[in-house]
């Protein structure tokens, strides 16, 4: 950092050093039931050119995390952030994607010098020998968002893009972690909590809150645009077939002749049929304290359960306060919340476990005719390996309609329901579409948590992204293939022992908009074996069977 004139990291001298260990547990809305934070911890105090501060250093089996803290002082200035990263190789794979201060922009496949000199978001991964390598933030509050960009020696400097010209503060200054996860294979990164560890256990209360609750919400902007007046009842009942616990009323509502009015209608006949509603807003109605709290408190005691709060301004060092503020407020107020147009995650849903989802993902808002949008084939086989390593994301998966594929199956599109992680799991597809599809009880048992995550071989960004996930004794398969078709087979032996009933949704090979389904008998010692189509998928469904068919869960 350079503060007040003075390059932190120049002739820094060492003073005391305090070590610690930590190994703690915590409950995890994810791709796994429970987060494992076991690390070595220093505190280093550190004097430059007469500046005191502190450096913390956190490493873990999964990775290392290391941040500077300084002390308050009136009027000190930030004056800019050089942490960078020097990868242990001259030219490898790295799976990148352009700084976008909305985090909505495509990942791409590259090698390092082909994307020298452009600025970067984060996180990036990169292949290292074998080693797998994702760079990001951790604990990104009061402090701007920061962006990469690599140079000719192959340094991926830092730069606080938001806020060249820095800022002046006269509080403490807590440098965001500048975190390094490393993981042996892709199992290993995708189930990493390095993020989330980094940051602060929420209070007691919050951590065992029983009104924080994940679960699948059925939502109309993908399908029809802003919601209707009229026919809110029916996307409750809509809601109430598919067995979802949640309605999103979007962008629009505050446009109907009487929103308010209709809005508790909604939400009063939502809960007579055991659904709850989240509600959109803007960020800009919530920037000011006391106008986000009046408003968050009138959504509760409407009996709103969760906000959907979009379009905040870019992250410098007032906004990233305004995403810990909002979180802080909605527990009060025992809302469960989603950050739309949002940076990416950097941890703090530990500490604010009710923010359970958030934007900061180019997902099928992006894919849609009405806007003449389309993704690149690879760019879903990446995300499973990039942005979902540091956290959920609201990307809206699962659209039937044969228009709106461009190019995906609809085994593709349903394969995205369990691969992209989202403990609200907002799913995009018009519900009726839904109700007439031969996936239909998959569609109502994919759950929107997990309890294990396993990457499938074979799995390579850019090319392939299989996971084999398991909810209770149920395991599900969904495999999202790239541009080019191939073969498939999965090994089944991560299943336990006796015979598992397996629904199976192939690609049709002559058709996106239909499944080759079939349903068999299997054990751990078979595997699966179908042809994938260019951007197209495979999901199964397995279940013991001596099990009864379980209810359809949140």
């Amino acid at each position: 950092m350079r503060v007040d004139g003075v390059e932190l990291g120049d002739g820094a001298a060492i003073g005391t050093v305090q070590r610690r260990k930590t190994d703690t547990r915590y409950r995890f809305f994810g791709g796994k039931t429970e987060a494992v934070d076991r690390a070595n911890i220093a505190s280093v105090s550190l004097t430059a050119h007469g500046t005191r501060f502190e450096a913390d250093l956190h490493v873990a089996d999964d990775g290392v995390g290391v941040r500077l803290r300084l002390p308050a002082k009136a009027g000190r200035m930030i004056e800019g952030d050089r942490s960078g990263w020097k990868l242990a190789a001259a030219d490898p794979r790295v799976w990148v994607t352009a700084r976008d201060p909305g985090y909505e922009d495509i990942y791409a496949a590259k090698t390092l010098r082909d994307v020298v000199g452009k600025p970067l978001g984060m996180p990036l991964t990169a292949r290292i020998d074998r080693y797998w390598v994702t760079i990001s933030e951790a604990q990104v509050v009061n402090y701007g968002d920061m962006a990469i960009t690599p140079d000719a020696n192959g340094l991926l400097a830092g730069g606080l893009y938001t806020e060249p010209k820095g800022w002046r503060t006269d509080a403490a200054v807590v440098q965001p972690w500048r975190v390094t996860i490393v993981a042996r294979d892709l199992t290993g990164l995708v189930n990493s909590t390095l993020v989330q560890n980094l940051n602060p256990p929420p209070s007691p209360a919050l951590a065992k809150a029983d009104w924080i609750r994940p679960g699948r919400s059925t939502w109309q902007w993908l399908a029809i645009g802003a919601p209707l007046e009229n026919d809110q009842h029916q996307w409750v009942d809509w809601t109430k077939q598919m067995g979802y616990p949640y309605y999103l009323v979007d962008e629009g509502w505050a446009d109907w002749k009487r929103p308010w009015e209709t809005l508790a209608d909604t939400v009063n006949y939502a809960r007579s049929q055991g659904i709850d509603i989240w509600v959109w807003v803007h960020s800009k109605e919530t920037f000011d304290p006391a106008a986000r709290r009046a408003l968050l408190s009138r959504y509760a005691r409407m009996g709103i359960v969760g906000v959907k709060v979009d379009f905040p301004e870019h992250p410098d060092h007032v906004w990233t306060q305004w995403y810990e503020d909002f979180a802080r407020d909605a527990a009060a107020g025992r809302l469960m919340v989603d950050f739309h147009g949002a940076m990416k995650p950097t941890g703090t849903e530990r500490t604010w476990p009710n923010v359970l989802t958030r934007e900061g993902v180019r997902g099928h808002e992006w894919h849609i005719t009405r806007y003449k949008r389309v993704l690149p084939p690879d760019h879903d086989t990446i995300l499973p390996f990039t942005r979902y390593v540091v956290g959920p994301g609201d990307y809206t998966p699962t659209v039937f309609e044969p228009k709106e594929l461009q190019g995906n199956s609809w085994s593709h599109e349903v394969a995205q329901a369990i691969l992209f992680t989202s403990p609200y799991l907002v799913m995009g597809g018009h519900p009726r579409t839904y109700l007439e599809n031969p996936a239909l009880d998959v569609l109502k048992a994919i759950p929107s948590i997990w309890d294990e995550t396993i990457v499938l071989p074979g799995s390579e960004p850019g090319e392939m992204a299989g996971f084999a996930r398991r909810r209770g004794k149920d395991w599900f398969v969904a495999v999202i293939n790239g541009p080019t078709a191939r073969p498939l087979k999965v090994d089944l032996g991560f299943l336990g022992g006796g015979e598992w009933r397996l629904v199976s949704l192939a690609d049709d090979q002559a058709h996106p908009d239909a499944f080759t389904r079939t349903e068999r008998t299997v054990r751990s010692t078979g595997a699966i074996e179908v042809p994938l189509r260019s951007q197209g998928g495979f999901v199964g469904w397995l279940r013991p069977r001596k099990e009864p068919m379980p209810a359809a869960g949140r």
